[in-house]
């Protein structure tokens, strides 16, 4: 009896060939996602408000406010606000080079060594998700983008909102789409697919209120929080899959020399 296959979410068919140094630089701008954290302690830290500012009823927009003062009924002070800005344009240029850089095939076998594509009329659905998946991560980038690049009191405050909202909803969805992909994989499928449910139910909650509940702070970071890290944790997977591809490929291109070697010796 031949060796069972392993057990893959679509029929046997073709390995795609991930061991690519763009693939793994791609995984590694998606990980680069993390970064906003670091950032946001610091602009905390350095707060100048008359209060501490308070991540449960604190806008995320507010630490990239370019004046002190009163914003709406806010009184904001963010004197590290280009450290946040900064990091928000960051972020959305590691998710824009990821989802180019990655490719829907990799993205559909990531999760699991082993995982076969299927080719055919009755098997498009895997392409068409992880394809749906890159293109929603690239829009939520350039959402993203757009708030570091547009503070909320630069004075094109529709642009700004535009700019979340592209970077909550595509981030939500693309995670809610990996996570398909990946769940009969990987047990990480399913904490990708909860990431983008948590946040797409926040931003449904806050789409229904406005906004206007106990703890807004808490809310948005609800929305935005899982984003992040159902990202972060994908380009983690993804990053140690191609370095694994790539340490077989060169041990087989070593042991194809050794070969070649002795061959000619003989």
């Amino acid at each position: 009896m031949t060796a069972a296959t392993p057990a893959t979410s679509y029929r046997a068919g073709f390995l795609p060939d991930i061991a690519s140094r763009r693939e793994y630089f791609g995984a590694w701008a998606e990980l680069s996602v993390l970064q906003y954290f670091v950032a946001e302690s610091a602009v905390i830290a350095a707060w100048a408000g008359p209060e501490p500012y308070d991540r449960r009823t604190g806008y995320i927009s507010d630490l990239g406010a370019v004046h002190c003062g009163i914003y709406e009924d806010r009184d904001v002070c963010s004197p590290l606000h280009l450290l946040m800005n900064a990091s928000f344009v960051v972020q959305g240029l590691g998710m824009l080079v990821g989802a180019l850089l990655l490719s829907s095939a990799l993205l559909c076998v990531a999760a699991r060594p082993g995982v076969r594509l299927a080719v055919g009329s009755g098997h498009r659905v895997p392409w068409f998700t992880a394809l749906g998946a890159k293109i929603l991560t690239f829009t939520a980038g350039t959402g993203t983008i757009i708030v570091g690049l547009v503070p909320e009191d630069a004075g094109w405050f529709a642009v700004h909102l535009t700019g979340a909202l592209m970077y909550f909803i595509g981030g939500a969805l693309a995670l809610l789409l990996l996570g398909a992909l990946w769940r009969r994989q990987s047990p990480l499928g399913w904490f990708i697919l909860a990431c983008g449910g948590v946040s797409f139910v926040a931003l449904v909650i806050g789409g229904v209120t406005g906004m206007a509940v106990p703890e807004p702070g808490t809310l948005e970071r609800f929305m935005g929080y899982p984003v992040t890290i159902g990202l972060a944790a994908a380009g983690l997977v993804i990053a140690q899959r191609v370095r694994q591809e790539l340490r077989a490929a060169q041990t087989a291109r070593a042991a194809a020399r050794a070969t070649t070697s002795v061959a000619s010796g003989q």
